[in-house]
């Protein structure tokens, strides 16, 4: 294995890690989003607790001072007992609590008689003479500490949780009921007031907010995730590009190197074979012209003289494949070697009924190549389409001006070319005719390289009887300039 080849499979690990980076960031940061999320709301809960605790400790400092000294006092004094079952005391104390709680955010009063264990005075009547329940808060109360605690429907506990929007939250603050002994100035409980504030608005606000920041958290880090995995699924394809583009340039490097040693191998025996063909050829063609040759010699001598000139042409090829010709750069003009060429072929073409279309009239394509060697290769791409129509058929021929280079597409519509074949086509020796040296292609693409351009080959097979479409398509790109 390369070092290139390593390198992008280390690059590739390093990248599927970044992936999975991405996947698990993207999990803890959505896990971590939510107690995040419930720290910060609880945050604020407290503070809204704190908050309403102070009111509610205010009000009843307010509330303990009015009721002391505006009904406590004055109903001791006339009356010497507080009878609050009585009418005219509990309008009395009744007046005293809505006076002083008028315009305050308080839903309910209640104010309990800590010897008899019930509620003595409450703002909603139905709860007079109820026994206390002694929770927690009302035993702080009576020892005369002041307690809250948050309400809600169906649950009294204080919710470390991502709670459902709705519902009714209150909060009850227990304050003890003090009196004062007017001879020494020492203060006792008469019993404990009970507030109960409503505030649900406030808390469901809290609770939107809660889930507000949770659904922002998971929001940045989708997005986050997001951008993360389109930069590395953009990674993942530019390695998957380079790696196929290494694998390419190995092939065609050991594609050359093969090719250069197959050349070597060529040209030594190509030069070996030229020299005693020659000789064979000239013996029969002296051989055929004696005058005492019969006539089965000279036939002879003709099938032997054949044979050589095409086993030179393959030598030929095999010299020029081997060792190519630097092309003879000059000025010309592809619309007269792409005429010359099918002018030469008419006779063909007009044999195997095809017809020919081209844009070439009236146009003129300055370029600066070897003519002879562009012949060559239109010649050879032309007979390889003529070769592959069969029983008639139309062949098109387009240049297109382009700002640096001419497209040249030359298109048949014959058998084509079939799929497994279509990657070897520009090997050496390879060839689906039963005639030829299958060097055709390669020398094109040779020659076309020297020039600094490139062909490229599309083709399919279709079943002509059933109306499928066939035939090949080269694509030529040459320079217009050296």
């Amino acid at each position: 294995m390369s070092e290139d080849q390593k390198n992008t499979r280390a690059k590739g690990r390093q990248f599927r890690l970044v992936k999975f980076f991405a996947y698990a960031s993207f999990i803890v940061l959505i896990i971590f989003s939510f107690p995040f999320s419930v720290v910060i709301s609880q945050q604020a809960k407290d503070i809204l607790m704190k908050s309403y605790e102070n009111y509610a400790k205010l009000l009843g400092e307010n509330l303990n001072y009015q009721v002391f000294q505006n009904f406590v006092i004055p109903v001791t004094t006339g009356s010497g007992k507080i009878r609050l079952r009585e009418k005219q005391q509990y309008d009395w104390m009744d007046e005293i609590v809505k006076t002083t709680i008028h315009g305050f955010n308080i839903e309910l009063v209640n104010i309990y008689d800590i010897g008899k264990g019930v509620i003595a005075y409450s703002t909603d009547a139905r709860l007079l003479g109820k026994e206390v329940k002694e929770s927690l808060e009302y035993k702080k109360a009576v020892k005369g500490e002041v307690s809250s605690r948050l309400l809600s429907e169906g649950d009294d506990s204080w919710g470390f949780k991502i709670e459902s929007i709705g519902g009714k939250k209150k909060f009850r603050t227990y304050i003890p009921f003090r009196g004062i002994t007017p001879f020494t100035g020492e203060g006792y409980v008469l019993g404990v007031f009970e507030l109960i504030q409503d505030l649900s608005k406030e808390y469901q606000s809290i609770v939107k907010f809660q889930y507000l920041i949770f659904g922002l958290s998971s929001l940045i880090m989708g997005l986050i995730f997001i951008a993360l995995i389109l930069i590395v699924r953009k990674a993942e394809r530019i390695i998957e590009e380079r790696a196929e583009e290494q694998r390419e340039l190995q092939s065609q490097l050991d594609q050359a190197e093969r090719l250069a040693a197959l050349g070597q191998m060529l040209a030594g025996v190509s030069h070996e074979i030229r020299n005693p063909l020659g000789i064979i050829r000239s013996t029969a063609e002296l051989m055929g012209s004696m005058p005492d040759s019969k006539e089965g010699q000279k036939k002879l001598s003709g099938v032997i003289v054949e044979e050589s000139s095409r086993l030179n042409n393959i030598v030929t090829e095999f010299l020029d494949f081997a060792h190519p010709m630097k092309p003879n750069i000059k000025d010309c003009y592809l619309e007269e070697i792409i005429r010359k060429n099918l002018h030469f072929l008419d006779p063909e073409l007009s044999k195997n009924n095809i017809q020919v279309n081209d844009n070439l009239n009236g146009r003129s394509f300055k370029i600066k190549a070897d003519p002879q060697q562009l012949y060559r290769v239109f010649l050879n791409i032309f007979m390889n389409s003529i070769q592959s129509i069969n029983g008639g058929g139309v062949m098109s021929v387009n240049v297109e001006e382009k700002r640096d280079h001419y497209l040249i597409n030359i298109e048949d519509t014959g058998s084509g070319i079939a799929e497994e074949n279509m990657k070897k086509i520009f090997n050496p020796f390879f060839s689906t005719k039963d005639k030829g040296s299958g060097l055709g292609l390669s020398i094109v693409r040779n020659i076309i390289e020297a020039h600094q351009g490139s062909i490229r080959i599309e083709s399919k097979t279709g079943d002509l009887s059933k109306g499928e479409a066939s035939g090949t398509k080269n694509i030529i790109r040459l320079p217009r300039k050296k």
